[in-house]
């Protein structure tokens, strides 16, 4: 071991964790430092295609993904070598070092913790070897005292190195010193003396109402608080899982709906619209959300069937349909992109077998082994309301069990091929106002943008170097050094 680890915990799920990592992937980084990003077991269904081992591709979650990119680092999939992917409310993809394991689903949870330990910590020293820094980030918290024996992300994982943590609460929920003392207390003394400052992040108002707090929180504890950082949505970073409530952004360009569906995945790619367009951006969870809609767009699905099915319980399916007959721009991707063909194929019980909405003549046939690729992709033969993206290539990526193919019996209906990969091989098709792809990524290109909306893209170095300025002003002068001692 040649790296020294720095570790963020967080006092609940949502407390800024993953943010904060990112941060200091730059700062370390700009400071002329080797740097790598670790967690050893994320639980989202957000991710990207990344070089895996013996020359294959795997996959990791989105946010060790940008981490790694904010490190100046070529992401790897040790670098996340955990991945749950939820496809129910009580089952989870399990992908260990970018590869499905089917053998591992169904196993009980903390006996599941103790299969996948060896897999997390050898990555770990791995990448500790290889580094001056590693920054590594926790999951929920590390005091659920009901899961704390099998929990490897956590606590585990910063005795394995010892790490020098930071604990950070969210102050905008309430409640932040009590969560942060609570968390102290509920673990052990000898984890204890891992934490070396506590974070208050998203503040909002005068720093000074909140003395004597800081100050009687390390008497009691004798940890120091770092770091107040000030609520700042606008830094350009994706949230990990979304935000769905959050304000809907508000320009004066086109109202876009994008389908907030409980299977919903890949949505980080949708960062661009929220923050980087002049549009009207709203997360859709009802059929009343769609009825002004300009443009309705079907994101990716982790479950594409149950997806499906939901829309159709609640009146969205319909209303996609009403908008696809009245002309307007329905983009679908991925999943989206099955849900909008003639039909579910599941012969080998992946995802589960249905009738489309048949908006373009595709079916789509569920595969037993997942399909993970970087795609180059260019458009032709689009027209009518994607007329602007004729001859615009981007590059993207995707993940998908499904292979979709033209269905003949449904005729062409005016549809047709409209993006294709490298290899001129179909990943995209058109029919009247309903474009569908299989390639993520689409918003995140400034070809894309210029061509839709005349705009460009904030750049993810531009992101990453705010993210670090902003830590390097609300840290104590020195502190982040002091994590390397």
């Amino acid at each position: 071991m040649t790296a020294k680890a720095v570790m963020v915990l967080g006092t609940t799920s949502a407390a800024g964790k993953s943010w904060l990592a990112t941060a200091l992937c730059r700062w370390y980084a700009r400071q002329g430092l080797k740097v790598a990003p670790f967690k050893a077991q994320n639980m989202s269904n957000n991710a990207r295609v990344v070089p895996g081992l013996a020359g294959a591709l795997g996959e990791i979650g989105s946010a060790q993904y940008f981490q790694a990119l904010a490190a100046r680092a070529q992401p790897d999939v040790r670098m996340n070598p955990v991945l749950l992917k939820p496809e129910s409310d009580t089952g989870s993809q399990v992908v260990v070092l970018g590869e499905v394991r089917a053998d591992l689903a169904d196993a009980p949870w903390r006996e599941r913790s103790e299969r996948l330990w060896p897999f997390a910590r050898d990555a770990l020293h791995a990448l500790m070897a290889e580094n001056d820094v590693v920054v590594i980030e926790g999951a929920g918290s590390p005091a659920e005292i009901n899961l704390m024996k099998s929990d490897f992300v956590n606590l585990r994982t910063a005795r394995e190195v010892r790490a020098a943590c930071l604990l950070v609460s969210d102050i905008d929920r309430g409640g932040a010193f009590a969560h942060l003392y609570g968390t102290h207390q509920l673990i052990g003394a000898e984890d204890r003396a891992l934490i070396r400052g506590f974070v208050l992040n998203r503040f909002r108002g005068d720093v000074e109402l909140l003395a004597p707090g800081p100050q009687q929180l390390q008497l009691l504890t004798s940890v120091p608080t770092l770091a107040v950082l000030p609520m700042w949505r606008g830094h350009g970073l994706p949230e990990e899982d979304g935000v769905f409530d959050e304000p809907s952004s508000a320009g004066r360009g086109p109202r876009i709906a994008v389908i907030a569906a409980p299977r919903i995945s890949n949505l980080d790619e949708f960062q661009s619209l929220s923050q980087g367009a002049d549009v009207q951006l709203r997360w859709a969870r009802s059929e009343a959300a769609l009825r002004d809609a300009d443009w309705i767009v079907v994101p990716g699905s982790k479950h594409t069937s149950s997806d499906l099915a939901w829309m159709r319980e609640t009146g969205i399916a319909a209303a996609i349909e009403r908008h696809a007959r009245e002309g307007k721009p329905v983009l679908a991707v991925c999943g989206g992109l099955q849900v909008l063909g003639v039909a579910l194929d599941d012969p080998h019980g992946v995802d589960g077998s249905a009738a489309g909405l048949g908006l373009l003549p595709l079916t789509t046939r569920f595969e037993s082994k997942k399909s993970l690729r970087a795609t180059s992709a260019n458009f032709r033969g689009v027209n009518g309301v994607w007329s602007a993206l004729a001859g615009v290539v981007f590059d993207g990526y995707e993940i998908h069990h499904g292979r979709t193919f033209e269905s003949p019996s449904r005729g062409s209906c005016g549809s047709r091929a409209v993006l294709f990969d490298a290899q001129r091989e179909a990943v995209g098709w058109q029919q009247g106002s309903v474009l569908g792809l299989y390639v993520h990524g689409l918003f995140e290109s400034p070809a894309v943008m210029r061509a839709l909306f005349g705009t460009g893209v904030r750049t993810l170095d531009s992101v990453f170097d705010g993210l670090a300025d902003f830590v390097d002003r609300h840290f104590v002068p020195g502190s982040l050094h002091s994590l390397l001692a």
